[in-house]
């Protein structure tokens, strides 16, 4: 895709945001309408409640518009056995928020590069030696970081060869999981360790952390589940839309490695490092044999949103050209096109431009 893509999302997050508005965490408004949204808001949340949600969070310009928490029904036993790992003090769901971790890694991994412990463009052999796939050596040498971030390593889901690195948009968990080991070695660290010390404590997210998958997951290549409350996932949120600073106004990504992580891929232009990105003309889901379509990713959301997406509709959405930061989380939605009918509510409740 075209670089001028990038360079025009990474100038709109850099107009939008700035060092300062990350100070303190959101406050919350009086009422929406303080903002200029509509009442008619609390009826958009009323229906993100029916959709099988525990949590529901907008923030703009820092103040928090609407934050809405639900439990989880006593009935739901797969999600609670499978997903839940307990409730914080003020009722909000200790949830593994699935493929959502993938973004946080990329933040991560951004991290690794700034501190010089990390070289995307160098082999996945090179940190974790070889045998790490179940593709001959000659094959699987090749393969970059950069690939493992882009999901276009060629590898299929059990690792074995598909096709060469760089041609084919793939979205393949057990090839991303990798990277969880290459941070390890790179770093000399443990996940939990980095993760607390370089990202969830100095973005405020006390709930997050890794815990191990039950044996219903122990199949999908990725043991470890990335544990967090919808707070933190707003905070994480917060720190990409201020430019890597946290709310005490300590950097904890540099602004370079942020913008990088939306760099359109040449195989997805819906596709950064990690990321889901709007405002592409055509999209690649999850492959390997998705046809591209025509349009956007989220065909009613701003063109500037950039998304954390998890499976059960876990929704991070980031729109810096309008400093709002939406989280919902819970169970997958009874609505299966959740994403277009929340972008159209939205849009016609906030504020007008």
């Amino acid at each position: 895709m075209k670089r001028w893509l990038a360079a025009a999302f990474a100038a709109t997050l850099a107009a939008c945001t700035s060092p300062a508005s990350g100070q303190g965490q959101p406050a919350p408004l009086a009422s929406p309408t303080e903002a200029g949204w509509k009442a008619e808001l609390a009826d958009v949340v009323t229906w993100v409640a029916s959709q099988k949600s525990t949590g529901f969070i907008i923030i703009e310009n820092n103040r928090v518009v609407t934050k809405s928490i639900w439990p989880v029904p006593e009935a739901d036993r797969v999600f609670r056995n499978n997903l839940v790992h307990g409730v914080t003090p003020d009722g909000q769901t200790l949830e593994d928020v699935a493929s959502q971790q993938k973004s946080f890694i990329a933040l991560l991994v951004g991290i690794a590069i700034d501190k010089g412990l990390l070289d995307t463009s160098k082999t996945v052999t090179s940190y974790v030696g070889p045998g790490w796939s179940s593709a001959r050596f000659s094959r699987e040498e090749v393969i970059t970081v950069r690939n493992l971030l882009e999901m276009n390593s060629g590898l299929q889901e059990n690792l074995t060869y598909g096709s060469a690195p760089d041609t084919l948009f793939f979205y393949n968990t057990p090839a991303y999981a990798v990277l969880k080991r290459v941070l390890e070695a790179a770093s000399k660290r443990t996940l939990d360790e980095i993760t607390q010390d370089w990202l969830a404590g100095p973005a405020g997210m006390t709930d997050t952390s890794w815990r191990k998958r039950p044996a219903a997951f122990s199949d999908v290549g990725n043991p470890t589940g990335l544990v967090t409350t919808p707070t933190d996932v707003a905070r994480m949120g917060q720190l990409v839309l201020d430019g890597g600073v946290a709310a005490n106004g300590k950097r904890v990504i540099s602004k370079a490695q942020l913008d990088a992580l939306f760099v359109r891929t040449k195989t997805n232009p819906a596709y950064g490092h990690l990321w889901w990105l709007n405002g592409s003309s055509e999209t690649v889901n999850v492959g390997p044999n998705s046809p591209r379509r025509e349009g956007q990713f989220i065909k009613t959301a701003p063109a500037d949103l950039v998304a954390a997406m998890g499976a059960q509709d876990r929704k991070l959405y980031i729109v810096p050209s309008r400093k709002l930061v939406i989280v919902r989380t819970g169970q997958t939605t009874p609505d299966r096109q959740f994403d277009e009918h929340l972008w159209e509510k939205l849009s016609a409740v906030m504020p007008a431009r």
